[in-house]
């Protein structure tokens, strides 16, 4: 991996190459994650799903002996009510998800009951003998049949199966089509993908009836969020709620939802007089856990004969699931694709229409990326169609038609302030980074007898990251998120201890935020401790989720170390006796003209001897909260390029090279920083070539575990090449921005790109993910007498 860094090196602090703290633990396999906690009592829960995608409930039928350990919907019910996911769009639908189904199952893995008992083996026991009779409904599964005139509802009260319309146009693409010299259609397809995390769900639920307190452990990244719907959905007060996030193995997006076994757990557990747990196992993440991807659009575009960009028409699909989900909706997929179809691009004339469509399908949910790997997708393969028409390279026509960096900052046709950065600049850097050129070379010197072919792609993207209230409103979401809160305390010896309301779980936000404070104190980032996941113990927090942690919670954190350090410096000023204005904070202590007093005995003279230090108020502790003052997000970028090779007479793709050149504005920690990348990376090579939820017919979900959904691998994953380019944003604290999520977004477009770019000759196109090996050779034998006669014709040669 090479790297260019316009960030210098530093011992400790901002741009500080600092490895991971959190890696010390789970190395030694000294983690405490869900699964792994003992609690007094504890019985374990294994829930009766449906194993029908659609079907009424005629009756479920439990043994004398099980009653007690069974719960029904029926049994639920006065102790919880279902979670309804709202928005203010307009016409939106609601549908309230169930915490256990009544009346009707919507999709296979839907919980209908639960079991309790001392082991997950005997749990599952009981759960077997609970009989679920069902009458069979005819299910909707795919786009045609959601859409198609008198297809079965989903939901028996909509008039159809779409949750949402949406629509808009700026500009006038009906005259950029009379204007342009060359227009394309294509229709692409983004098809159903698992999340899967390392570690699964997990919800522990225990009323401690001596503090009159619910406790709720869970794997999720929004523990303030849960704890609230806890609340509200069992009818409590939220301060008698605790929810607790310990170690988690990840979670990219699907643990920020709010979920039915965690209300269901949570509504039991005061009803019992033991700790109750429940522990996902595959089948269950792959099935009951939120799915995502499953987009179909449909894109033409205009371009005038230099190549100038002139519009754009999109209309977007995408396959919601069978519910909402709270709070991010059924429609957040198809909102964020049509705001960001227009990518980097400097285009004038914008037309797009959305619908979320009701399936009998697991219900979406964030995962990394949202919808912006779709909309890359979409725009990115239809600007290199575009290029090919007017016989452009690809890379060309994009640095043609990109935002410069003298446009910043740049409103998007999609209403989108593009903060900072020079997007031309990371294409040319691509095209040298994988050696364009020589590529070129390559590909030109094989015969068109080889049964291989070589191809180089390139995607580009700008991801709004760390976006506030008002970008979250625009989107119809009854939750608007936009802050984040931090406290920071100097104890007795002079160390550190930072609360915030983020969940770190593998992004090392342990470190990251720990060198924020390094940046203001001067000290190693292990004198600093960061507490995250209680709800007891840190301020309020919307969660990690968006490309928002470092952001927000950065901005909160470094709000807390300046006031906290004007404090410290005000005390070292009368220990001292010297003037605050000529005192500074360097190597753990309050240094003057004349001496210097350490941290540590700073903190001990203040906290046991405050008369030593008059005139300052009590305490060193400070409670900070952040909003960047420009609430539209700051702009992450990145051109990703993929050099590949094909097999003509498999379709088997394999990549030769890849490189990303990126801007994530000002760097923090630049090893954490390459980590999320090359993980980005991996996961978008997943969607890209391996990566698919398939159902049959009848809505049965044919990839149910590893056997039959493939993740990528070492084999599949290449030496990633990657360079930084560091454009600071003008609207955050350090100049940072979200770096989370970049990685996953332009694989599937820079991939099918180049497999494009490799089958050029035989006008061989790929439009749908993944693109197996058996998608690539279908497309192959459409345009077969094309590639026989290019053999013919070279071995006439």
């Amino acid at each position: 991996m090479s790297t260019e860094r316009t960030v210098p090196e530093r011992r400790h602090g901002v741009g500080a190459r600092e490895p991971r703290r959190e890696d010390a633990r789970h190395l030694a396999g000294r983690g405490c994650f869900v699964a792994d906690m003992r609690l007094p009592g504890l019985r374990e829960i294994a829930f009766v799903r449906s194993q029908a995608a659609h079907g009424r409930i005629r009756a479920i039928s439990v043994p004398e002996e099980d009653r007690a350990a069974v719960w029904t919907a029926e049994r639920l019910a006065p102790f919880a009510e279902p979670l309804t996911a709202t928005s203010t769009l307009e016409g939106f639908r609601e549908a309230p998800l169930p915490n256990l189904a009544s009346g009707k199952v919507r999709y296979v893995g839907e919980p209908v009951a639960l079991a309790i008992a001392g082991t997950r083996a005997e749990a599952e026991d009981v759960a077997g003998r609970v009989g679920v009779d069902l009458e069979p409904l005819p299910a909707v599964v795919d786009f045609d049949a959601a859409l198609a005139p008198g297809a079965p509802r989903v939901h028996e009260d909509w008039p159809d199966n779409v949750f949402a319309t949406t629509s808009g146009e700026v500009g006038d693409v009906d005259a950029a089509a009379r204007e342009a010299a060359v227009a394309v259609t294509r229709e692409y397809t983004m098809n159903r993908q698992a999340v899967v995390p390392l570690e699964t769900r997990g919800v522990i639920a225990h009323y401690n009836r001596s503090a009159d307190e619910l406790v709720v452990w869970s794997s999720t990244q929004t523990p303030h969020m849960i704890r609230d719907m806890i609340a509200l959905q069992l009818g409590m007060q939220a301060r008698r709620v605790r929810v607790i996030a310990p170690d988690m193995g990840g979670g990219f997006g699907s643990k920020c939802s709010v979920y039915p076994e965690e209300i269901a757990l949570a509504a039991i557990a005061t009803q019992v007089d033991h700790p109750v747990r429940w522990v996902e196992d595959r089948w269950e993440a792959q099935v009951a856990s939120t799915q995502a991807r499953d987009h179909r659009h449909r894109v033409t575009a205009y371009a005038a004969a230099d190549g100038t960009l002139l519009g754009v028409d999109a209309d977007i699909l995408v396959n919601s699931g069978a519910y909402s989900v709270h709070p991010w909706t059924a429609t957040m997929d198809a909102t964020m694709a049509s705001a960001m179809i227009p990518g980097p691009y400097r285009l004038p004339n914008y037309r797009f229409r959305t619908r979320s469509l009701a399936s009998n399908k697991t219900p979406s949910g964030p995962y990394r990326g949202v919808a912006r790997p779709s909309a890359a997708f979409s725009i990115e393969r239809t600007i290199d169609e575009l290029a090919l028409a007017l016989g452009m390279e690809p890379y060309e026509m994009r640095i043609k038609n990109m935002v410069r960096s003298e446009d910043m900052p740049f409103t998007s046709v999609a209403n989108k302030v593009y903060d900072s950065g020079d997007y031309p600049e990371a294409v040319r850097r691509a095209t040298a980074l994988i050696g364009h050129d020589e590529w070129r070379a390559r590909q030109q010197a094989l015969p068109a007898t080889a049964r291989r072919r070589i191809g180089v792609g390139y995607a580009s993207f700008t991801e709004q990251t760390a976006h506030g209230c008002i970008e979250w409103a625009a989107r119809g979401l009854a939750v608007t998120i936009g802050t984040e809160g931090a406290r920071l305390a100097m104890d007795a010896t002079g160390s550190f201890v930072l609360s915030v309301g983020i969940k770190s779980h593998g992004q090392g936000l342990e470190t990251t935020l720990s060198q924020v404070v390094s940046e203001t104190f001067d000290v190693e980032p292990d004198r600093v401790t960061v507490l995250h996941g209680d709800t007891a113990i840190t301020p309020r927090g919307d969660g990690t989720f968006a490309s928002r942690s470092m952001v927000m919670s950065g901005g909160a954190t470094h709000r807390a170390a300046q006031a906290l350090a004007e404090k410290v410096l005000r005390i070292g000023a009368v220990l001292l006796d010297e003037p605050v204005e000529d005192l500074a904070l360097s190597d753990h202590a309050v240094v003057g003209k004349r001496g210097s007093v350490g941290y540590a005995r700073l903190a001990k003279e203040f906290l046991f001897t405050p008369d030593h230090v008059p005139g300052v108020e009590a305490g060193l502790e400070v409670t900070c909260h952040y909003r960047p003052d420009v609430q539209t997000g700051a702009f992450t970028y990145a051109t990703q390029a993929a050099v590949v090779e094909v097999d003509l007479d498999t379709g088997f793709v394999r990549i030769l090279d890849y490189g990303v050149v990126e801007d994530c504005g000002t760097v923090v920690n630049p090893l954490i920083v390459d980590g999320q990348i090359l993980g980005g990376v991996a996961q978008g090579i997943g969607n890209a070539l391996l990566e698919e939820i398939v159902h049959d017919a009848d809505g049965q979900p044919k990839s149910t575990s590893f056997l039959d959904y493939l993740l990528p691998g070492a084999t599949e994953v290449p030496r990633i090449r990657i360079e930084h380019m560091s454009t600071p944003s003008p609207h955050t604290t350090f100049g940072v921005k979200g770096a989370g999520e970049g990685g996953a977004i332009p694989p599937p477009a820079a991939i099918a790109n180049a497999v494009r770019d490799a089958l050029r000759e035989f006008g061989t196109e790929v439009n749908e993910t993944p693109m197996t090996p058996e998608r690539v050779w279908t497309a192959l034998q459409a345009n077969r007498p094309a590639a026989e006669a290019g053999a013919r014709t070279e071995a006439a040669r």
